[in-house]
């Protein structure tokens, strides 16, 4: 009866989350052409951290992330042109892809990824 009650919890928190663990690689459309950004995700709980890379805009630390079932949402401070900028990022995860979405000087971007690890 212990074993099915431990199994039942355990079943009943990690099905919450979505599987975002990994490294993913995203494109999305801007005013310039293709974008590319590298995602690193790393998940405890419903707590969503790493960092991601850009040609762009360089390395930035994720920060407030949360995982809640599908939908994913965090923050990075990027310094575009000495003036730094704080990205609020929210998206979906279906399986190997994700789907980002970001407001930025105005504009909404929307990022396209898959897990590539």
């Amino acid at each position: 009866m212990y074993r099915v009650a431990l199994w039942m919890v355990l079943f009943s928190t990690t099905g919450l989350a979505a599987d975002i663990a990994g490294t993913w690689k995203a494109t999305a459309e801007g005013p310039n052409g293709t974008m590319e950004r590298t995602f690193v995700f790393k998940v405890d709980g419903d707590t969503l951290t790493g960092e991601t890379t850009s040609s762009m805009l360089g390395k930035s630390v994720i920060e407030d992330g949360k995982v809640d079932g599908a939908n994913v949402s965090f923050t990075i401070r990027v310094k575009l042109q000495d003036e730094e900028m704080k990205l609020d990022y929210k998206g979906k995860v279906e399986g190997d892809t994700i789907t980002l979405t970001v407001d930025a000087m105005g504009q909404t971007i929307e990022w396209h990824g898959k897990r590539i690890s």
